[in-house]
């Protein structure tokens, strides 16, 4: 299996399956002599975990999964500096519950990568999916805490927030962070994150799903990152973000309703600001012009689906010894999130920071 490793100069491969014995990954590239905050990458990895959200509480989107993700560091630190060899994190599975997923063994999830890898393999690994299941992003979200630590030693502003916009059909109505980790959705209002919890709430107990939106802002970053042609900026970002397995759509800035809008009001307006600096009326570009960012936020939206493990009985196939295929009915059983918004927050948020380190680092190439 090819694909598992993205970046030029910050490369971050991950490896494991959600039912193996471990997984993790190993980021090289990373500057000698920057200072490793290993705490701050297991905060990150908290995060992200399952069987809590905010404040360690359970919530109703989210799998009862629980693991505990301790990130083991295996080399590439010393003295808590970075060597400027590749640094191996290891993250253990202990709550596999392999016989859950017995009888996916010859059939095939609705919505899930099961039949797309066995047509591509011949055969897959069944227990949660592999490579396929969302406990893979424990290991972007690792590399995504190591990306930011490199990108503050070259621009110490940058910040990526990312939150829940909109899930089952509910949005917010206002937009204050420090929501963002006050409620189970991770969204930016915590009055509809009540909203959507009960509507999702409902969705668990009649055995289904819900998708949503998750908006994510960069700030502070520079006017000048990402490569004019293949390696623009938004380009490498739709990539990274559209590699989570549950994103099916992104848009920068206006995005769609770019479409509708006249040049006279897509255009961002531009001034000089009274420091001296160029400023912006508007973000319809998203922070993000020819590839390159402009200075602006960089304001991007993604759309997640639903998710494919549901627990009402589903129309599939399932495929015999020879490879023959015959229709049946499935009834998923296992532990499954709800809703992924929650958890998906701080695996895009990694992934934009993965993104932001390697273009950081390629623009030390760029002019003397």
């Amino acid at each position: 299996m090819s694909g598992n490793t993205y970046g030029k100069i910050f490369k971050v491969t991950t490896f494991g399956e959600s039912h193996g014995n471990a997984l993790g990954c190993v980021v090289d590239g990373i500057p000698a002599g920057i200072m490793i905050d290993e705490a701050a990458v297991q905060a990150a990895l908290d995060r992200r975990r399952p069987g809590q959200s905010a404040g360690g509480k359970l919530n109703s989107s989210v799998t009862a999964r629980k693991e505990d993700d301790k990130a083991q560091f295996l080399s590439g630190i010393f003295e808590g500096k970075s060597e400027g060899t590749p640094v191996a994190v290891v993250i253990a599975n202990t709550s596999q519950h392999s016989k859950d997923y017995g009888n996916l063994a010859n059939t095939f999830r609705p919505g899930h990568a099961d039949y797309a890898y066995y047509a591509k393999y011949g055969f897959r690994d069944y227990r949660g999916g592999g490579r396929a299941s969302g406990r893979e992003t424990a290991a972007r979200v690792a590399a995504g805490e190591l990306a930011l630590q490199v990108i503050h030693s070259i621009v110490p502003g940058v910040k990526v927030t990312a939150y829940t916009e909109r899930a089952a059909g509910i949005s917010v109505e206002k937009i204050d962070f420090s929501h963002i980790e006050q409620n189970s959705l991770r969204a930016c209002d915590n009055e509809a994150a009540e909203r959507m919890d009960s509507a999702i709430q409902e969705l668990r107990r009649n055995g289904d799903s819900a998708g949503g939106i998750v908006a994510c802002r960069v700030t502070g970053l520079p006017a000048g990152l990402g490569e004019c042609v293949f390696d623009k900026l938004d380009a490498e970002l739709a990539k990274a973000i559209v590699s989570i397995g549950a994103v099916k759509g992104i848009e920068f800035g206006a995005g769609f309703g770019c479409a509708d809008l006249t040049g006279s009001t897509d255009n961002d307006a531009m001034r000089v600001s009274k420091d001296g600096k160029v400023s912006f009326e508007s973000n319809n570009a998203g922070g993000i012009t020819g590839g390159i960012s402009n200075g602006n936020d960089v304001f991007f939206r993604v759309a997640v689906k639903p998710v494919p493990s549901i627990f009402k009985s589903q129309k599939t196939v399932c495929a015999d010894a020879e490879g023959n295929f015959s229709d049946c009915d499935l009834v998923i059983e296992g532990r499954h999130d709800v809703c992924l918004c929650p958890r998906i927050v701080p695996v895009i948020e990694a992934m934009t920071q993965i993104v932001i380190a390697d273009l950081l680092l390629q623009n030390k190439t760029s002019r003397i």
